[in-house]
């Protein structure tokens, strides 16, 4: 697709604004700019190609990031938006998947992981396909995640989440960060499981994000399928069974936001014995550090790389995790996808080993506790 190049309007006064409004270029841009708009209509009317429409305001793609996102987006991010519309667009209609490049059997796919959904680890549900212990006794949590072997180096873990909402991040951090990286992808994104086997077939595990309610809510608003702190048991049942439903090849759950859901001892064990039952891990960004897993595999980050969005201070932030690895033997951090995150953890991610650690996938620091 080509870029759009957006103009500089230098030219003063009203003959200048003039000749800007006839040019070529503007006129271009106004009419990708209606047909994106469009496209996005279609989209919401239609629904994806599933036949399973889910009507989210195109805006709300940023409504629900963290705060910092669009600071965070290159100077090109209007294209990649547009780009990220025309894509849903053709997943809408059917001509294209939104992942375009979503091939298990991709020749660049060294050491993908087997495709999702492994036969014996899932079974029917309303809405798709639902994760089961196999009758062997083995979990999707070691069907799915990356195997990993320790060369007894300190052991430091990254886990990049946010992803599956604009296409050209997602594209990004499968194709740039390291498969020892793990991803973490959000259930409302369309194409979701085109965008996991794309993942998978690149050899990274995949981590699937659960809206929780935030101490903040509604201010704050994780979206239509929100976990909430006080909502009786069949509720929050339904809600997760959606979903866990929306896509398979995910070895644990993790958190967006949730700051009450998970402080509530009522709400967190019946999240966690759905896990459980499940035979998923769970994944936390800090939130729930001092939180056992009840038999499940549990991990917490314990840094967030990404609070501050600059270069130095998420440079700072890696130093402390690899502190941290060399002082108890192993550190996970976490981080979302803004372009700057991306660009820093891939370069860090080429040295870290050279420097006496050994990266692995968040799975392996993973322990029931």
């Amino acid at each position: 697709m080509a870029t759009i190049a957006i103009p500089r309007l230098s030219m003063p006064g009203l003959d200048g604004l003039k000749a800007a409004l006839g040019s070529p270029k503007i006129h271009a841009l106004a009419a990708a700019g209606l047909f994106a708009a469009c496209a996005a209509a279609v989209l919401l009317l239609l629904g994806p190609a599933t036949g399973k429409p889910i009507r989210i305001p195109l805006r709300a793609t940023f409504d629900h990031a963290p705060k910092g996102w669009r600071e965070g987006l290159a100077s090109s991010s209007m294209v990649w938006l547009a780009e990220d519309v025309l894509h849903m667009s053709k997943g809408a209609a059917g001509a294209t998947p939104v992942p375009q490049a979503a091939s298990a059997a991709s020749p660049a796919a060294a050491g993908a992981l087997p495709q999702a959904p492994i036969a014996g680890f899932f079974a029917p549900g309303p809405g798709g396909p639902l994760p089961i212990i196999a009758q062997d006794g083995r979990t999707p949590f070691e069907a799915y995640a990356r195997p990993f072997t320790s060369n007894g180096r300190p052991k430091i873990a990254m886990v990049i989440g946010g992803l599956g909402l604009n296409a050209r991040a997602t594209q990004a951090a499968i194709l740039t960060l390291p498969p020892q990286i793990t991803l973490s992808f959000v259930p409302y994104s369309e194409g979701l499981q085109g965008w996991i086997d794309m993942a998978r077939a690149h050899g990274h595990e995949v981590l699937l994000e659960t809206p929780m309610e935030p101490l903040d809510y509604p201010d704050n608003d994780p979206g239509p399928y929100t976990l909430m702190a006080d909502a009786p048991g069949p509720e929050t049942a339904k809600k997760l069974e959606w979903i866990l439903s929306r896509a398979s090849g995910y070895y644990a759950l993790t958190n967006y936001l949730g700051s009450r859901f998970l402080a509530d001892d009522k709400a967190y064990e019946s999240f966690l014995g759905a896990v459980r039952g499940r035979g998923l891990g769970f994944i936390d960004d800090g939130l729930a550090g001092r939180r056992t897993g009840g038999g499940a595999p549990r991990a917490s980050a314990e840094r967030i790389i990404d609070d501050q969005l600059t270069q130095a201070a998420i440079d700072q932030q890696l130093v402390k995790l690899e502190a941290s690895a060399l002082q108890r033997g192993q550190a996970l951090g976490a981080g979302f996808a803004y372009p700057v995150t991306l660009d820093k953890v891939a370069h860090w991610a080429e040295s870290v080993e050279q420097r006496g650690y050994q990266l692995a996938p968040a799975s392996a620091l993973a322990i029931k506790k």
